[in-house]
């Protein structure tokens, strides 16, 4: 993964006026998508961690599929920020490592495989679904509440969504702790397939319940 400073915003930062300004990066994937953070977001490398978590979910997964995209799925941004912290996980499913072809059909499946990992340490209710397109691409979007098992009082608003691009399934995923947080994950401008950057989740995402 890439990752540059956006060049516009880069030569802002010369203007003392808008020194304090936090200034957002871009994170690049070969995949075919960019997406941007505020820079005060620490970004976590999630390799080491990434091996165990998958050979336990692989031994909890249904299927020889299941199992499949789990060994071939890539954790392509990782980032946290605040206290209680909030994150951001970025997931890939390759699909030249995957050999198979997906549809919009498939985005609910992929978004609940892609988020297993948040219902062993949450517990997750109230979740809303719906689907809009950035673009060309299908968008599957679920929002939910989640509390954490550890702490009880620790409250997080969880929303994952979903796309395919042309090289692989992806999903963007947040942990939120606070509004704050949950708007720099929906108002992070994304770019997919070389299309025009756009905001990955527009006012209207939850306009149209999910088929």
């Amino acid at each position: 993964m890439k990752v540059r400073t956006a060049p516009a915003l880069l030569i802002l930062l010369a203007a003392p006026l808008l020194a304090q300004a936090p200034t957002p990066l871009v994170h690049s994937s070969d995949l075919g998508f960019a997406y941007a953070i505020p820079s005060e977001w620490q970004v976590v490398d999630a390799s080491a961690t990434l091996p165990t978590m998958q050979q336990q979910m692989t031994q909890n997964a249904a299927s020889d599929d299941t199992k499949k995209g789990i060994g071939c799925a890539l954790v392509v941004l990782n980032a946290r920020h605040g206290n209680p912290a909030s994150v951001i996980t970025v997931t890939a499913l390759p699909f030249e490592c995957f050999k198979q072809e997906m549809t919009e059909k498939d985005l609910p499946g992929f978004a609940s495989e892609a988020s297993e990992g948040l219902k062993q340490i949450l517990d997750i209710t109230d979740p809303v679904d719906a689907s809009y397109t950035l673009g060309t691409h299908p968008v599957w979007i679920e929002r939910a509440k989640g509390t954490a098992k550890a702490k009880p009082e620790l409250h997080f608003s969880v929303e994952t969504a979903c796309t395919l691009l042309k090289k692989a399934a992806v999903c963007w995923m947040t942990t939120a702790a606070d509004d704050a947080a949950l708007q720099t994950f929906e108002h992070g401008a994304v770019t997919l397939d070389q299309e025009a950057p756009t905001e990955l989740v527009p006012p209207t995402a939850f306009d149209k319940k999910a088929s």
